[in-house]
């Protein structure tokens, strides 16, 4: 069987990269044909993988446009539960994977949705975005600012942060409180070193999260 044409989307190049690297050894069961932070997508792909970071849930504009522009793909959100499935088959998505399958698993499931299945996979440790990862996956970053100590949640804030949202947007976005995303962000600040929305922004861009452009494969 030939490998499924997969696309990958997200606001990062960063996390494009990182997906790419992910399923690079799996190229027997998937091919990445294109990666974009924008919304259209090369008409030869069969599935596209979107990644949820930096974006959190509510009305996702992008994931609609990009289910819209994309009618022949199907969507599949590659997430954690903060992002729940509901929220991604309400966006035209028709599969939802949870971060922390190891990227064999995740080549499979990308396959499955392929042939017909409608795919939702809790990884065993979701909330801490380890687990299931095979040996051959764990040089691989589940998030920007992993290895510095940050949380997903703290690195999809400070994503946000770089794009220019302020707190209340943010907190929106979240369904969380003001004080509850300020918290998050001290405790960011904290552990990359900075103690200033400046000096965060910065840190940000030297580290991948500038969330404009794309890349190819």
């Amino acid at each position: 069987m030939k490998p499924v044409k997969v696309a990958l989307s997200n606001d990062y190049e960063l996390v494009l990269r990182g997906l790419g690297a992910l399923l690079a050894p799996h190229a027997d069961k998937v091919e990445v044909v294109e990666a974009s932070t924008g919304t259209d997508f090369v008409p030869e792909a069969d599935v596209i993988l979107f990644d949820t970071f930096g974006r959190l849930p509510g009305k996702d504009e992008k994931l609609q446009a990009v289910a819209d522009s994309n009618p022949r793909a199907k969507i599949v959100v590659y997430s954690w539960e903060s992002y729940p499935p509901e929220v991604a088959l309400e966006h035209g998505a028709v599969g939802w994977i949870g971060k922390g399958v190891s990227g064999q698993e995740l080549a499979e499931r990308l396959v499955e949705v392929h042939e017909g299945a409608e795919v939702t996979v809790v990884p065993p440790d979701s909330a801490g975005g380890g687990g299931g990862v095979d040996a051959e996956d764990t040089t691989m970053p589940d998030w920007p600012g992993r290895a510095h100590g940050l949380s997903p949640r703290e690195g999809e804030i400070l994503g946000m942060i770089c794009r220019g949202l302020t707190n209340d947007e943010i907190a929106s976005r979240s369904f969380l409180s003001v004080n509850t995303i300020k918290t998050y962000i001290r405790t960011a600040y904290r552990k990359i070193g900075v103690s200033s929305r400046p000096q965060a922004i910065l840190w940000g861009i030297d580290h991948g999260l500038r969330g404009e452009g794309s890349i190819q494969p």
